[in-house]
């Protein structure tokens, strides 16, 4: 019964929300994550400055209550139903979701980011080549390892595409090398399932002695781990995404560096593209769908510099 009041008393501020901003005269954009993750602010914060450059839109950011298929499916029609005008989706599942995804995209424009599904009705994805960022943290792996070892990693949503690609450039990376990439745990996007699965690993895996976390929060999870087993500095950590306790492991090098992407971006970027579509301007659509945004290493040579550029935008001091 609670779920049930929760999700009409969705429905009914987002019919309430697009009520109001039709009234005056202004399109509703929808961008929706694919779960609670600190690394989405920095997407949020380009939303928002997107929000005092497009005056005649209204601009949501959606969290899902959890990583799932059907919650976030939820979420989209819910606001479809209110009368948005485009919506922007990092997808939990595109090969389970192209009906939803395309029931959506055949009634508002439909962006993807983060994680594609080009087979769906999508306009463009706009994000970062995750087979690339795979590849930069091997090259991570290449240079931490020059005798080789045996490395565990662990990721939130193995079906992903953004997750599957990484994976798959690594193991482009590190082909023909000493390096082994193992395995790879999933943990659903929970954060105590993700931090288990480390410590797992440190008891029954003693070979393992490098971990590498495909998703932003999983090199926390995997530092935080290790520090509790008093293995820090006995692991060679790679990273992906930025947050601050990577930041912090890279910056003090515990953590060997990360491939960061640029959700900012996406955010910003995204959102003024979007409107360039609904009002008719498609040219900056390439012929292959794809706008990417590229990724970045970053270790302890430039983490300050990153650091200070992500505190800015995010308005912190």
């Amino acid at each position: 019964m609670n779920k049930l009041l929760a999700t009409a008393a969705v429905t009914a501020a987002l019919l309430g929300l697009a009520g109001t901003t039709q009234s005056q005269n202004k399109k509703t954009l929808a961008f929706v994550v694919n779960g609670a993750s600190d690394f989405w602010k920095a997407a949020e914060a380009g939303v928002k400055k997107a929000q005092t450059e497009l005056p005649n839109y209204t601009l949501v950011f959606k969290y899902p209550e959890q990583a799932s298929a059907a919650i976030q499916t939820r979420i989209m029609d819910d606001l479809v139903a209110a009368g948005v005008a485009g919506i922007m989706v990092s997808a939990v599942d595109p090969k389970t979701m192209g009906d939803a995804l395309n029931r959506v995209g055949g009634q508002v424009a439909l962006f993807t980011t983060d994680s594609d599904a080009p087979n769906s009705k999508r306009v463009a994805y706009i994000g970062s080549s995750n087979t690339d960022a795979g590849k930069q943290a091997g090259q991570l792996m290449l240079k931490a390892l020059p005798n080789g070892g045996k490395c565990m990693g662990f990721v939130g949503l193995p079906g992903a595409d953004n997750a599957r690609e990484r994976i798959e450039g690594v193991k482009e990376a590190i082909k023909g090398s000493k390096i082994e990439l193992v395995d790879v745990r999933a943990d659903d996007i929970d954060q105590t399932r993700a931090k288990r699965n480390v410590e797992d690993t440190i008891t029954a895996r003693p070979e393992i002695n490098c971990m590498v976390g495909f998703y932003s929060y999983n090199t926390p999870r995997i530092y935080e781990a290790l520090k509790d087993a008093g293995k820090i500095g006995k692991v060679t950590i790679i990273g992906f995404d930025e947050d601050p306790i990577t930041l912090g492991g890279v910056k003090d090098g515990t953590i060997v560096g990360t491939v960061v992407q640029q959700p900012y971006e996406w955010g910003y970027q995204g959102m003024k593209d979007m409107a360039k579509y609904l009002e008719g301007d498609k040219s900056f659509i390439p012929a292959n769908k794809l706008i990417i945004v590229p990724t970045q290493i970053i270790d302890k040579s430039n983490v300050d510099a990153f650091w200070t550029t992500l505190k800015e935008r995010q308005g912190k001091k």
